[in-house]
């Protein structure tokens, strides 16, 4: 059988390659069945790439439109599995309806029931936006998300460009935010759609009796040192669970991941040091602020690990809308209804601390480690800006001395852990030896419920 073929496809991706088909399947370019992934009933609708490279039609979004349908009445998730060229030619104008009518349907399935997109061959023009309007997609090595193709980028504006380069793996690891997950073979590329459907389908219950071992071990302690975050997230999260992390080269200064703790399924939002210091930027937040969303809409508790100086600063933020796409993720967080916990590991500067789901954005829990730092600023630089005169006056082998005396006299007064306790912006100091099992216990306390909202690419 053509591996390209929809069928071909469909037993793949499901347990032991059963499954029923929703319609007989005939040449319209679409093929939509029922089947299990990991033990939980799914819908899938596929691309037929041997007919008119996968072009969709009105017979085709018929067929989507009724997986859709079916998806909604039994609370199902719902896959779709890319290869289309985009509109039948042949269909004329009607090819454009039914594009409409595809959108329509996902769109009103938005936050109601997981959406997960496999890309396995070129997906342009509306087979590009499909894909985008669901909550996930996965990119295969031979996958292609473009609008318009080559010949017409061309046609349009002189420039010459190939079909990889344009919207292939690379052009999307980085550059788009597109795909929230690049694949290294296709066989990967199944493997994550099969671990995402376990984790938004089958999300356990939290089991608060989970080991505790010492996390300091992964964050240095000197504040201005930088780390890579990712070893502190996998040693709070199960390792015999699924773990996926979304859009891990685009925004790297934010870490988003799924994954299970104590069997459960979480979100965990991090940043990451290790990348302009784990500073807030315009994508960052766009990129937190769908995760959030996300998350929400699907009832997905969160674990958000703030160790962040601050926004980045800059012209070149303010031009690209750092003030616009930051509000997105204050708006996401204190929109969000799911148990949400927040653990500051070393420090967490002015309103950048706000929008990493504080206490005031309605987290459901602050922790903070012993040696972490709240503040509107680190404590040297605010005396600094605050005692500028009295500093510059001073001999230069006295200035750094005097500048750690006033910044304890000001952590006393205005910042400091102790004090951030004492208003109530942090809930409890947990030992980093103690923090999976106080995640958990906060996470399972919490009122669980889910957000009504549909899901809108940011």
């Amino acid at each position: 059988m053509d591996q390209r073929d929809p069928i071909a496809r469909i037993q793949r991706l499901v347990d032991n390659g059963a499954h029923e088909l929703l319609i007989p399947r005939t040449d319209c370019g679409m093929v939509a069945a029922t089947g299990a992934v990991k033990g939980n009933k799914v819908i899938i609708f596929a691309s037929d790439a041997t007919k008119q490279g996968g072009a969709l039609g009105a017979d085709g979004a018929h067929v989507i439109v009724e997986a859709y349908k079916a998806a909604m009445k039994e609370n199902l998730p719902i896959i779709g599995i890319w290869h289309s060229g985009g509109a039948r030619l042949s269909d004329g104008v009607s090819s454009l309806s039914a594009f409409g009518e595809v959108f329509s349907a996902m769109v009103a399935a938005s936050g109601r029931i997981p959406q997960l997109s496999l890309i396995l061959g070129p997906a342009a023009g509306g087979g590009a936006y499909g894909p985008a309007l669901t909550d996930i997609v996965v990119l295969a090595p031979e996958g292609r998300i473009f609008v318009t193709g080559p010949g017409v980028v061309k046609s349009v504006t002189g420039e010459k460009i190939d079909i990889a380069t344009l919207g292939g793996p690379d052009a999307h690891r980085k550059n788009s935010g597109v795909a929230h997950v690049i694949a290294h073979t296709e066989e990967e590329a199944f493997n994550e759609i099969r671990d995402l459907t376990s984790l938004f389908a089958n999300q356990g219950t939290m089991n608060t009796n989970v080991a505790d071992t010492d996390l300091s071990v992964h964050v240095p302690d000197a504040h201005k040192r930088s780390y890579e975050v990712h070893p502190l997230i996998d040693a709070i999260l199960d390792t015999d669970g699924e773990k996926l992390e979304l859009l891990p080269m685009w925004a790297e200064n934010m870490t988003t991941v799924l994954g299970r703790l104590g069997g459960a399924t979480v979100g965990v939002i991090a940043n990451n040091p290790v990348h302009i210091g784990g500073a807030l930027d315009s994508s960052a937040g766009e990129k937190a602020a769908r995760f959030v969303r996300t998350c929400d809409a699907f009832g997905i508790p969160l674990i958000v690990i703030a160790d962040v100086p601050g926004f980045l600063p800059g012209a070149g933020q303010e031009w690209e809308g750092a003030v616009r796409r930051g509000a997105k993720l204050l708006h996401a967080f204190a929109e969000s209804v799911v148990p949400r916990v927040t653990l500051i590991t070393r420090r967490a500067y002015g309103g950048a601390y706000v929008a990493m789901n504080s206490k005031t954005l309605g987290a459901s829990k602050v922790f903070a480690w012993p040696t972490a730092e709240v503040s509107v600023m680190g404590a040297v630089a605010a005396v600094r800006v605050l005692n500028r005169r009295l500093l510059a006056d001073l001999p230069e082998d006295q200035r750094e001395a005097t500048e750690l005396t006033l910044a304890a006299e000001h952590d006393k007064v205005s910042g400091g852990i102790s004090r951030a306790v004492e208003i109530g912006a942090v809930d409890e100091i947990i030992e980093p030896n103690k923090t999976r099992s106080a995640l958990a216990k906060a996470i399972s306390e919490a009122p669980h419920r889910r957000g009504s909202h549909g899901n809108i690419p940011l």
